[in-house]
């Protein structure tokens, strides 16, 4: 059944992109509903559609944010549509090889990062996108995942 988890499962983390992410929308948004309004003041035609478009940049970014939704359970990590609930990509926390954090510049400003979680085979890849403090997100999948033993030679 969509957004469920299994009996066994307890949720520690959900959230949604951050705000943040969409910084270049509110940008945009604020460019085109200043520009808006400068023609509105000046009586240059066309003012009216500049802050439409502002106003549907808001929407967009609104739209986007609750597109995923990022849960950690103790089991594993999903990424599902926010919308639906329905499950979009899963990894099973005892599959999970490594844990990354990649962050532009502008990202590390801002306190946001992606997590991206590296399979055991290598071959999946599943990233959470517009995470706040990813640090301690990075920390709580740590802290879940089995600990590898090495054989002493």
């Amino acid at each position: 059944m969509a957004g469920q988890l299994r009996a066994e499962e307890r949720e520690k983390w959900s959230a949604y992109p951050s705000w943040s992410q969409f910084t270049w929308l509110y940008f945009l948004s604020l460019l085109s509903g200043l520009r808006g309004w400068l023609f509105l003041r000046f009586g240059v035609s066309g003012g009216e559609a500049w802050l439409a478009g502002a106003a549907i940049l808001l929407v967009c970014a609104a739209i986007l944010r609750h597109w995923a939704q990022y849960s950690l359970t103790s089991q594993r990590v999903i990424v599902r549509n926010g919308y639906t609930g329905r499950e979009i990509q899963t990894m099973a926390i005892s599959d999970i090889r490594e844990v990354t954090i990649t962050e532009g510049l502008l990202a590390q400003f801002m306190g946001i990062g992606t997590l991206v979680l590296q399979s055991m085979s290598e071959d999946r890849l599943l990233s959470l996108r517009g995470i706040s403090d990813p640090e301690v997100i990075k920390a709580r999948i740590e802290a879940l995942m089995p600990k590898s033993y090495s054989v002493l030679t």
